[in-house]
Formats: structure tokens, C-alpha cells, sequence
């Protein structure tokens, strides 16, 4: 899918859901660190990956696992903007920049990214906000209770459904309030970051309760710990509990599906799609 198509979509979101393909070119990433951390493996993965169907690809320079270290923003950039730049020369995908620093944010939309994706919810950088209103560009904003350093320690909510709803339509306005366009906002419950196993299902479960944002719903289950913990299986034996979420996460109203197999989930989608009854 290209920008344009992709602009079309985020105005009639509600039909079939999209594929958003992870490229983490990090070397300590939960689940594929290291195996795409060089510009020719990055950029032969998210080739693979839309010939496989994905819609969308988010790249990301800085792993947000669980008690990860933080990076430079000199590192970040080398990370991530070759990759941007070579990916870009030879597709017209949409490209996703995952950060929450604006400097990286800016660079990557230069070099020819299209959507940001700020797992802050831009809250870690201030100017985050100015850069997107800038460049008129889709923002993702995802919850997380606290940082990667800290988001598993001990998280609790008295309604997590609830409290992540009060902050995104306080996100959501401090976005319109500084000049985003409200069409441009999608919105991620952050599915690992600072919940537990059980409100991880628990958001899922009631995902249709985000619908009253009017926004799409992006949801990122993919081979994550909630799914490890429930059947006992390390990351790479998590395909089957990823199709399970990424197939109610659709039924529950889900727009866009961030997900490491690309190939596998196409399928799951194609199948979920037939009894949602999408055309």
C-alpha cells in the first residue's frame, strides 16, 4: 500500500483491517534482535514482507522490550535512516518510523517515512507534537504505563480499559489542540507495555470500547509474553497464540495488526475477514 491509498483508508478505517510488518533494526529486540540490524538483511526482510502482504512497515532503531537500555540518538539515526532511504528507493510501501525522539522522528520522515509511531504517546519529547504537525503526517499513539525500564514492575490499574481510554481522549485532544488532524491520530492500548497477562487479555476482550474515540485501532499482540506465559512456549513457538489475538483483536474491532510474521497473520486476516463479513 502506498501513502495515498493509505491516506484514503484512515478516512473509511472501519472495513479491512491492515498489515503492519515489524522491522526492528536493533541487536536486542524481545524477539528477532540482531538478525536484521544491517541495512541489506533490513532491507531484504521488509521486501519479503510486503511481497508477503503487508500494508505497512515500522521500523524501528531503539528495542522498547522490558528493561531495555535506552539509546543514543546519534545511534538511533544510524539505525535507522540508511534503511529508510534504501527501503524507499526500492518500494512505495508505507513506512513507519517507531520512536519517540522528534529529532529521529524528523530525519526519518525526510528520508521518507510516512507515519510516526510513538510508543510515548508523545510525552517523552516535547517537540514530538510540533514535528507531526509539521510534516501533516499520521501519528500513532500508543499507552505505556511508565518506560521499558520500569512498565512491568508491578503495573495496576482499577480499570485498565477505562484509564487507558481517559488517556487517550486526553492524547487525542492535546493533538487537535496543537494542530494535528484528528483523521491522522490512530491509537495503540500498548498490548505488553506496563499490563499484566491478565489485562492484556482483558483489552482484547473489551476492545470495542476504544471505538468511541473514533480513531483506528492499531493492536501489536505479536509473539509477545502474555502469549508465552499462557501456553509456556518460548518466542519463536508463539504463532499459534499470535493468530488467536490477532483474530479477536479484528472481531473486536481492531484496524491494524503489528505483527512480526507477516506471511501467517496475512492468512489469519484473510480467513477473520470472511466471518466478520468484510468485502
Amino acid at each position: 500500500m502506498n501513502i495515498n491509498l493509505f491516506n484514503e483508508w484512515l478516512l473509511k478505517y472501519k472495513k479491512s483491517p491492515l498489515l503492519m510488518g515489524i522491522l526492528n533494526v536493533t541487536p536486542d529486540s524481545f524477539s528477532d534482535g540482531g538478525k536484521f540490524d544491517r541495512v541489506d538483511s533490513a532491507i531484504q526482510h521488509a521486501i519479503k514482507m510486503e511481497s508477503e502482504g503487508s500494508d505497512i512497515i515500522d521500523i524501528g532503531g531503539e528495542s522498547s522490550r522490558p528493561g531495555a537500555e535506552p539509546v543514543s540518538l546519534t545511534e538511533e539515526l544510524d539505525r535507522v535512516i540508511h534503511v529508510i532511504e534504501k527501503l524507499r528507493k526500492n518500494s512505495d510501501i508505507v513506512i513507519s518510523i517507531d520512536t519517540y525522539k522528534s529529532e529521529v522522528a524528523e530525519e526519518a520522515l525526510n528520508a521518507g517515512a510516512n507515519i510516526i509511531n510513538d510508543i510515548s504517546g508523545l510525552q517523552f519529547d516535547s517537540k514530538m507534537v510540533e514535528v507531526a504537525s509539521k510534516y501533516n503526517v499520521p501519528i500513532i499513539i500508543m499507552h505505556m504505563l511508565g518506560n521499558p525500564q520500569n512498565m512491568q514492575k508491578d503495573p495496576s490499574y482499577k480499570n485498565v480499559t477505562g484509564e487507558i481510554i481517559s488517556f487517550f481522549e486526553d492524547r487525542i485532544k492535546y493533538c487537535v489542540d496543537n494542530r494535528i488532524e484528528k483523521h491522522n491520530i490512530i491509537i495503540d492500548p500498548g498490548i505488553g507495555f506496563g499490563k499484566t497477562v491478565e489485562h492484556n487479555f482483558i483489552l482484547i476482550r473489551e476492545l470495542k470500547e476504544f471505538e468511541s474515540l473514533n480513531c483506528p485501532i492499531l493492536v501489536g499482540p505479536s509473539r509477545k509474553s502474555f502469549i508465552g506465559t499462557t501456553l509456556n512456549l518460548p518466542v519463536d513457538q508463539r504463532v499459534e497464540g499470535t493468530a488467536a489475538t490477532v483474530t479477536a483483536s479484528i472481531i473486536n474491532g481492531a484496524n491494524i495488526l503489528r505483527v512480526h510474521d507477516v506471511e501467517e497473520m496475512n492468512r489469519v486476516i484473510k480467513i477473520t475477514e470472511k466471518i466478520c463479513g468484510f468485502s
